[in-house]
């Protein structure tokens, strides 16, 4: 079976993706809007990937900004 190098953030809306995108420019953690995989459902359909092993800490950022996100997929 073959490990996932990603992950995608899942967002309620596109204004949330864009405010965690502005977010992590400044925190230097490597992110990438993308749209939205198609196995994956979303209201918004602009999600943002990033590097599997920054899970922990993207996680911890969009808790601390309180950003609503739908869900975290590994792709």
């Amino acid at each position: 079976m073959e490990t996932a190098e990603y992950s995608v953030v899942l967002f309620y809306s596109t204004s949330n993706a864009l405010q965690a995108e502005k977010l992590f420019k400044k925190t230097g953690v490597a992110i990438k809007l993308i749209p939205v995989p198609r196995q994956l459902s979303s209201d918004c359909g602009i999600c943002l990937r990033f590097d599997r092993p920054d899970e922990p800490s993207v996680k911890a950022i969009l808790e601390k900004k309180q950003i609503e996100i739908q869900g975290i997929h590994p792709i």
